[in-house]
């Protein structure tokens, strides 16, 4: 019988990545959790996913005794982010992919909105005082890589004299093979993909923003969720955007999901239950002005999904991906807000009162140090088990505490 206790938690997932992800099915099983959040990264971006293909996702998951609770993700392509091209195929397949997904009993899809690139690290392999490796950002680096890989035009706008002076002192301290695999590292990190992208194809994305400003770009996704979220409504689902990672301009490239106030003008875009958040407690303290356990409160009977990690905010404007319950996120607060929206669901009597959540950006530690790198850094399986069993003891300790 399964625990009384964990009927009232979050719901416990963990992130795969299809059949060729180094972390198999039966190992997501041991960690605990039981939801599976996961998308068909085969399938181009702008195509329709198949019912079998759906089916047989489905199938495979269940046989290893989990769920496929939230799609990560139904991507949008960059087409609908800039308004060009034949949008109305690309609107007309997002949405029967999405009736698709209903069709098998698939509620929640996450989904983003970030021009060009899903998200941005400096270093994929940064090195903690105890040995593990982590996910970090660091501004001067990526000075280094628009001024001197990319060679944005308009790039010097963006950053100090002495923050081009320091970004050009590193440059110039990188042998060749490693100015490659920086740059590699960057351009090439979407989500269960390798696309091989180079230089030159991300200056062929940017050229497509370059009459894009942050209004224009709400503008388009608008015109997206006017399409999409009366189809999902109609269907029970709930698409769930991702904040922006990180959540500011990178590339000179307008960010519009990044704050409180961007995600009240979301919501006030379309005004249903269907247009949710996916709550990503990393993305968000990236930004020392955002209150996340006051965003919660104020968010949370739309949030449908949630993404728990930690980011350190440095005082050189860098970050790094921290211990889950250690950072610059009050994590003790976020998960208590979201346990409270959940009580405030079950009074009253909403059918999809719990929030899956999944640890998010493990870091990579004992015996994983020595394995061959996965398809996407960030995913470790026994970094991502230390962050399950953090947040699911803090969850007993929350509850057990109110209950004294």
């Amino acid at each position: 019988m399964a625990n009384p206790s964990r009927q009232t938690l979050l719901e416990e997932g963990f992130r795969w990545f299809g059949p060729g992800d180094p972390v198999p099915l039966s190992h997501i099983r041991q960690t605990g959790a039981t939801a599976i959040f996961n998308a068909l990264h085969e399938v181009p971006y702008g195509e329709c996913w198949t019912p079998v293909a759906i089916e047989q996702r489905k199938a495979a998951i269940e046989a290893a005794g989990l769920s496929w609770r939230v799609v990560e993700s139904v991507p949008v392509h960059e087409d609908l982010k800039t308004a060009t091209g034949d949008t109305a195929r690309l609107l007309d397949n997002y949405c029967q992919t999405l009736r698709n997904l209903a069709a098998v009993g698939i509620e929640t899809v996450v989904y983003n909105f970030m021009p060009v690139l899903d998200w941005v690290r400096t270093d994929m392999n940064w090195e903690l005082p105890g040995g593990a490796r982590c996910l970090r950002f660091n501004p001067i680096h990526f000075a280094a890589f628009e001024l001197y890989a990319l060679q944005r035009p308009g790039v010097d706008q963006d950053y100090s004299a002495d923050q081009q002076a320091s970004a050009a002192h590193w440059w110039k301290s990188l042998a060749t093979d490693a100015r490659e695999h920086f740059i590699q590292s960057i351009i090439d990190v979407f989500p269960g993909v390798k696309w091989g992208l180079s230089v030159d194809d991300i200056r062929r994305m940017l050229d497509r923003y370059q009459a894009i400003d942050a209004n224009q770009l709400r503008s388009n996704l608008k015109r997206f969720l006017d399409t999409v979220i009366p189809v999902a409504e109609a269907l029970g689902m709930r698409m769930a955007i991702h904040p922006d990672d990180p959540p500011f301009s990178v590339l000179g490239l307008p960010r519009i999901v990044s704050t409180a106030d961007d995600i009240d003008a979301i919501y006030s875009m379309v005004d249903s239950p269907a247009n949710g958040l996916c709550f990503c407690s990393g993305s968000f303290s990236a930004r020392a002005d955002n209150d996340l356990a006051t965003m919660v409160k104020r968010f949370g009977p739309r949030i449908h999904a949630a993404h728990l990690r930690n980011t350190q905010r440095n005082e050189d404007g860098s970050f790094h991906e921290g211990g889950h319950l250690d950072g610059s996120a009050d994590m003790p607060a976020i998960v208590h807000a979201l346990l409270r929206e959940q009580d405030r669901r079950q009074a009253k009597g909403r059918a999809d009162w719990q929030i899956p959540f999944r640890p998010d950006h493990g870091h990579v530690m004992l015996d994983d140090l020595d394995k061959p790198v996965g398809i996407t850094p960030g995913y470790p399986a026994i970094g991502r088990l230390r962050g399950l069993a953090e947040i699911r003891g803090l969850m007993h300790g929350l509850r057990w505490q109110t209950k004294r």
